[in-house]
């Protein structure tokens, strides 16, 4: 009798084995999709391995039922699923469930639709005026065939044409009619598979022609590609790196391979397939989280027969390709690439790497500002680096201005969000015509309100941290768990009237733009604005066709978009960026601010930044004005090297949550008595993070900081022993611990 180990979307620590009924030990083998039972419950899992050892210890169940008749998984999938769970301690079936779409841990329905031909029975054009004869006094059903034929582009009658049943039968008397000629054996009804996917995209232009400078760094990556190497590209903003991704795509699909483009948002995807599609017409597929079930399952099942380009998230990782060249990380140092949870906590640049290993392909992680592991990884020697040091068409890089708010404020030059400086050069922008984009990197009307009288500050009653003012709504909102309540006209302490907003958002930014400047069209985009794709795509082109003039927001303005008519790019408050409790937070405030200013100032015009701030003497400001990133990488390795961060160390996070802090605290006593004898000095806490309560839970956490040069498999092997050991004592099973490896 054979046997299945069977792969379940469950965080189970191995798989579940199955007895395979005789009348399917044929079709049985790995990547299979198969129905079986856990306790009471019915699971969709995969097959790994077909054997014949009987399993010991407890009574096989039969597999339910048989889901495939092909794998839906290679196995090269299986194989990369098995190196990311060991890579980032979680099960395979953790990353399963992250892998497959919906879709395909269910049971597939493709869409279907009824449709209305010839009958068998006619084959020639006697046959059909015979028909059409004994139709004259069936008006109704004279016309249906008529207008059938009318739809028909010329009528063969070993492959009659096919109409969709709703086109002939509208309404209920053309229902009957169909019905009576159906019977008359001039129509039959057929049921067929339809696609949702469009693949209606045609190439309406050449390749675009490279510059001197982008052919160098293209020459260049091809060569570090021919040596096996994965090539970092440093160019600055508006280098024309896509571009450069465009020859090198092209090159693939010569050769008869794949290519994968990865962005870390969404909403980039809008910009850049029109890009690709007008190259690369319906070869060019998009994937992401924003598509319903049944069409991410309908697009993984066209991954390896209709698209040769991805273009997609960090999940479209987890495509059945059969033959990937290149994989593309584009804007590689983005946060978003990291997947915090659930698990498996995978970061899509590193990931990809494995992945191509997988394949034998090629990888090339591009940004304007590299993270520094990615940068070390290059200078060291186990990446390759290419750099574009000038812009597209040689545009002169944006002039950036530092405003010093302290000085400004005692000169009485601000408003509380906006120096004079500032609304002066955005009064000019607007009288010439051009456009403005202005960065805070906080949503919502202002950070918290506090009572005048008492002090007061309204915290969430979930999390401990202060609540949000969202002007819009009349509301008070957590930004960690979702929870609001209303905007209280007076002290819920006190019942003082004087509840007053402290610090500025978005929203309240947008306000008094709407003030200075009530001629101007202004519109906000933030996770507030863009709740949605539509949203998100709807506000982009209408600031694309130009009919905003300033456009105010969050990160999502930072990434990757190119609009030819910003000229002025403020950043509102650089300080909450610099002062950030991580040790990441000069690194990223630099990215950020580098990235956004980069939307300044494209084609043949000079930009102008201005940097609102009240450090103004801060060396990371002074490296963002000067665009001086190599400064900004040394002075990053002295840190990190002094204090054992990346990349001197490989970093694990541990976190404890549970509702009860006492019960917390022992769990995370057992668990450093359980670690130190084998991790020592590597490990750190537990410690408090900066926000020590989310959701009603308490939290404490650890750092491990492995070696880059230590046996690292081993070590971490230990640590989820340890934690499986922490939840099987008495009393600490409801203690959730998570593990992320590398935290971003």
């Amino acid at each position: 009798m054979l046997f299945a180990d069977v792969i379940l979307p469950l965080p189970l620590p191995k798989l579940l084995t199955y007895a395979v009924p005789d009348e399917w030990a044929g079709r049985m083998t790995a990547g299979i999709r198969v129905e079986v039972t856990v306790g009471k419950k019915n699971y969709t899992g995969l097959t790994r391995r077909v054997h014949d050892h009987v399993p010991e210890g407890y009574a096989v169940k039969p597999i339910v039922a048989l889901l495939d008749e092909r794998p839906t998984v290679n196995e090269k999938q299986l194989q990369y699923w098995e190196q990311l769970a060991d890579y980032y301690l979680c099960s395979v079936g953790e990353v399963m469930k992250a892998a497959l779409p919906t879709g395909l841990r269910t049971s597939f329905t493709p869409l279907v639709e009824t449709r209305v031909r010839l009958h068998p029975s006619i084959t020639s054009e006697a046959q059909l005026h015979d028909r059409l004869d004994t139709l004259k006094r069936a008006v109704n059903q004279e016309a249906l065939l008529v207008r059938y034929l009318s739809l028909a582009d010329g009528i063969r009658f070993d492959r009659p044409h096919e109409a969709p049943k709703k086109w002939l039968a509208r309404d209920a008397s053309e229902t009957a009619a169909l019905a009576a000629c159906i019977k008359r054996n001039i129509f039959e009804q057929v049921t067929c598979e339809v696609g949702r996917l469009d693949l209606s995209a045609t190439a309406t232009r050449e390749l675009p022609a490279l510059s001197d400078a982008q052919q160098q760094a293209h020459n260049e990556i091809a060569a570090l590609f021919d040596a096996r190497k994965v090539a970092l590209l440093h160019g600055v903003t508006a280098s024309g790196k896509t571009e450069i991704y465009i020859h090198l795509i092209a090159e693939q699909l010569r050769r008869g391979r794949q290519a994968l483009y990865l962005l870390p948002e969404i909403a980039l995807t809008t910009q850049i397939i029109e890009r690709l599609q007008s190259v690369f017409g319906a070869a060019v597929g998009v994937y992401h989280s924003k598509y319903n079930d049944n069409e991410r399952a309908e697009i993984y099942r066209a991954v390896p027969s209709l698209y040769r380009v991805i273009l997609g998230v960090r999940s479209a990782l987890f495509l059945p390709f059969d033959n990937l060249g290149l994989i593309l990380v584009d804007e590689e140092h983005e946060t978003t690439y990291k997947q915090f949870d659930p698990a498996p906590r995978y970061h899509a640049r590193d990931a990809a790497t494995m992945l191509a290993q997988q394949h034998d392909a090629a990888v090339l992680l591009g940004t304007a500002t590299p993270s520094i592991e990615s940068f070390y990884n290059a200078c060291t020697g186990k990446y390759g680096l290419v750099t574009l040091t000038e812009r597209y068409h040689r545009a002169p890089l944006p002039k950036t201005e530092v405003v010093d708010m302290l000085h400004a404020r005692k000169k009485q030059r601000t408003d509380g969000v906006f120096s004079q400086h500032l609304l002066e050069a955005i009064s000019g922008a607007l009288i010439r015509g051009e456009q403005v984009i202005l960065f805070q990197n906080r949503r919502g009307y202002s950070p918290y309100v506090q009572c005048a009288d008492c002090g007061h500050i309204p915290h969430c009653r979930q999390c401990s941290v202060s609540l949000t003012c969202h002007r819009q709504g009349q509301a008070l909102v957590c930004h960690y768990c979702g929870a609001s309540q209303p905007l209280a006209a007076a002290c819920p302490e006190c019942h003082s009237p004087q509840m007053q907003t402290k610090g500025f958002g978005t929203e309240k930014a947008e306000d008094m733009l709407q003030i200075h400047f009530p001629q101007a069209r202004i519109t906000r985009l933030d996770l507030d604005a863009a709740r949605t794709k539509q949203a998100y795509t709807r506000i982009l082109g209408d600031f694309a066709q130009r009919r905003i003039d300033i456009l105010v927001g969050t990160q999502m303005l930072t990434k990757g978009l190119d609009f030819d008519n910003v000229t002025l790019v403020g950043i509102l408050d650089a300080d909450t960026l610099l002062n950030f409790p991580d040790f990441r937070a000069h690194e990223r405030s630099f990215q950020l601010m580098t990235q956004v200013s980069g939307r300044a100032g494209r084609q043949q015009q000079q930009g102008r930044v201005i940097i609102q701030t009240a450090q103004s003497g801060s060396r990371i400001i002074q490296l963002v004005r000067r665009n001086d990133y190599r400064a900004l990488f040394e002075s990053q390795l002295i840190e990190r090297r002094e204090f054992h961060f990346p990349p001197y160390s490989r970093l694990i996070s541990i976190t404890l949550k549970h509702p009860s802090n006492d019960v917390l605290k022992q769990a995370a006593r057992q668990l450093r008595t359980l670690l130190i004898p084998a991790m020592g000095a590597r490990l750190t806490g537990p410690f408090q993070p900066s926000v020590q309560y989310i959701q009603g839970r308490h939290l404490l956490c650890f750092w491990l900081r492995l070696e880059r040069n230590a046996k690292a498999a081993g070590l971490k092997k230990h640590l989820a022993e340890q934690i499986r050991a922490v939840g099987k004592q008495k009393g600490l099973s409801g203690v959730e611990i998570t593990i992320d490896v590398d935290p971003a």
